[in-house]
């Protein structure tokens, strides 16, 4: 298993919890997505590695920037 945490930016209430923890957790090899609201601190427990790229596309799709 394979943790790594981002920074988002942009999240203000539940439902951007909500949508970032949809959007992560579909890709593949994602088993598990901890938000912290108020830190912005989003943990991804993986399969495998993944590539930041991934990562970052699935934070846009859901309408919010990874942090740097």
């Amino acid at each position: 298993m394979n943790e790594t945490t981002y920074t988002v930016t942009g999240m203000t209430c539940g439902h951007c919890v909500a949508s970032v923890t949809e959007e992560i957790s579909g890709i593949a090899g994602v088993t598990d997505v901890a938000v912290d609201l108020g830190s912005g601190a989003v943990t991804v427990t993986s399969e495998r590695q993944l590539e930041p790229a991934t990562v970052r596309a699935a934070v846009e799709e859901a309408g919010y920037q990874l942090a740097g």
